[in-house]
């Protein structure tokens, strides 16, 4: 157990959302640091999504009793934790993809 904590560093969290992959290896510091801007807060909103979706099921369901609200809260849920996932994984996609059409 300490030999794997012993490897890991903060790269291998944020290395998902690093355009450091397939065509965006080429493009200069800036151009890098701006796809990573995009795309960390294109998580948070997706996460924003998901706590907003989880406070409308959690206030319709039980303060309002409004099946509606509830529903639409599980529905946003679903889409912002589908949303971190789909940014998420993108260097894996964008480096398969590229890697087969190279």
């Amino acid at each position: 157990m300490y030999l794997a904590a012993d490897k890991g560093n903060i790269d291998t969290i944020i290395g998902g959302i690093a355009p450091n992959w397939g065509p965006f290896s080429s493009l200069g510091n800036e151009a890098k640091v701006m796809v990573e801007v995009v795309m960390a807060v294109a998580i948070l909103l997706c996460l924003g999504i998901a706590i907003w979706g989880a406070a409308k099921q959690r206030i319709g369901a039980t303060a309002l009793r409004d099946t509606f609200s509830a529903e639409q809260g599980k529905g946003l849920i679903v889409a912002g934790l589908t949303g971190v996932f789909i940014i998420g994984s993108l260097g894996t996609l964008f480096t398969i993809v590229y890697g087969m059409a190279v």
